[in-house]
């Protein structure tokens, strides 16, 4: 696969992770975590599926004892193998009624490696550990001419997908609440202060108008006429530092500084 497949499929894998993450409820509620997503997850992951009485397990490798995720509301992966966590997870009464299988199926601790949010982030990095994420300037050039033509041609689509990699190579996020602008898309780099925050460069696309601009300074989220003077770019009334297909070659060159600072 190309530098720009593998960095596409590390953002669906980041999505994925933090879409099961924002699922999961405290343990007393009735939120259900989102299992959908979840075997999304694990099928892009090396843990292969097993069926243990009436549980749908994922098991890592073929040793002895497994790390074993239970896909079940609590996402618990186990340090054991799939039939202790069948018998833990999914006893039979007789089983109940044996008292060493009732101290295993009380109290899991002894094999429980971690649960919820710790798991998925397990099963994030194990997803993202086969994906072969070294690049040099050619790839950065391609995901440039990519968007360029994408934005030349109108297909909105193509532009959003070339953002979204120059914002995984520059650590660009989705804009905070105090600057998002109905209609754009908007990208940029974020700095938290005390009473407010930093962003900026920041990066616009008017998906209805498919205007792309950029702003080169950063812009504090207490000062409303700056803040005023961006709704003023998006919309077209005033002048941004960069705009059309120099946006991405500005976009280009971050990366490139980015790789001569390592």
């Amino acid at each position: 696969m190309s530098f720009k497949a593998n960095l596409l499929k590390k953002i669906q894998i980041n999505n994925l992770a933090a879409k099961v993450i924002a699922s999961i409820g405290p343990a007393d509620s009735e939120k259900k975590t989102d299992k959908q997503a979840m075997r999304e997850l694990l099928n892009m992951s090396s843990y292969k599926f097993h069926k243990e009485r009436d549980l749908d397990l994922y098991i890592s490798d073929n040793a002895a004892k497994h790390k074993i995720l239970v896909s079940d509301n609590e996402l618990a992966i186990y340090n054991s193998t799939p039939q202790d966590v069948g018998l833990r997870k999914s006893p039979t009464v007789k089983e109940m009624l044996n008292v060493f299988k009732v101290i295993k199926i009380l109290n899991d601790s002894d094999v429980v490696v971690c649960k919820k949010e710790a798991s998925v982030k397990i099963i994030e990095k194990d997803c993202i550990r086969g994906l072969d994420l070294s690049f040099d300037k050619a790839d950065i050039k391609e995901i440039e001419i990519d968007g360029a033509a994408s934005l030349e041609s109108g297909y909105a689509k193509g532009v959003i997908e070339s953002l979204s990699l120059f914002a995984e190579l520059l650590g660009y996020v989705p804009a905070p609440k105090a600057f998002q602008i109905s209609d754009n898309h908007i990208i940029g780099a974020v700095l938290k202060k005390e009473n407010n925050v930093m962003f900026g460069p920041v990066i616009l696309y008017n998906r209805i108008h498919n205007a792309l601009r950029r702003v080169g300074e950063q812009i504090s989220s207490a000062d409303k006429e700056k803040i005023e003077f961006l709704h003023k770019i998006a919309s077209g009334k005033e002048k941004a530092s960069q705009e059309g297909v120099e946006v991405f070659a500005a976009l280009r060159e971050s990366v490139f500084v980015s790789m001569a600072s390592e």
